[in-house]
């Protein structure tokens, strides 16, 4: 690979992302590229624990993984970044903030009902009480990417195989 990247995955909760990014360092490790995996719940948990779930609070978040992602990928470094980031305006806000020409915008496509079956954090049977508002596909809307560099559809596959699909995706397009 001939320059790092921030390599985006979009998608609703449950949809693969964090798993499919993990799979994807760990291979891009073994081809000897050096990644940083930023993921959505732990930088909730970290430098965005001040925020909430409206839309200004949503946009603070991707600007702040956004120009962490940018120091990563100036450090030489690959991003890996999984973060539901729900409007189309949002990730286009994260692609100015790290650099256009080294965004890769990638939506993990996977159908909602998919999404519930694999919700291990409970997240869509918490919003059908009513116990969350806000929930991204269910009360708040997901704006699928018009023009992705790479859709993954997870819907009967493996995480592995998802995550091979992608590397070769990302392979024929930017290296």
């Amino acid at each position: 690979m001939s320059k790092p990247y921030v390599i985006w995955l979009t998608g609703l909760p449950s949809a693969g992302k964090t798993t499919i990014a993990q799979l994807l360092g760990k291979l891009l490790s073994k081809q000897g590229i050096p990644t940083v995996a930023i993921d959505g719940d732990e930088f909730r948990k970290s430098l965005c624990a001040d925020l909430g779930y409206s839309i200004a609070d949503r946009q603070e978040n991707i600007r702040r993984a956004a120009q962490m992602a940018r120091l990563v990928v100036q450090s030489n470094v690959t991003a890996i970044c999984s973060f539901i980031s729900p409007t189309i305006q949002i990730r286009e806000q994260a692609r100015n903030i790290i650099d256009p020409n080294r965004f890769i915008e990638v939506y993990i496509s996977t159908p909602l009902n998919i999404c519930v079956q694999r919700d291990v954090k409970g997240l869509y049977q918490k919003a059908s009480d009513g116990l969350i508002k806000n929930l991204t596909g269910i009360d708040s809307p997901y704006e699928a990417p018009l023009n992705a560099d790479c859709i993954i559809n997870t819907y009967g596959k493996t995480p592995e195989e998802s995550t091979k699909q992608l590397l070769n995706c990302i392979t024929q397009k930017f290296y």
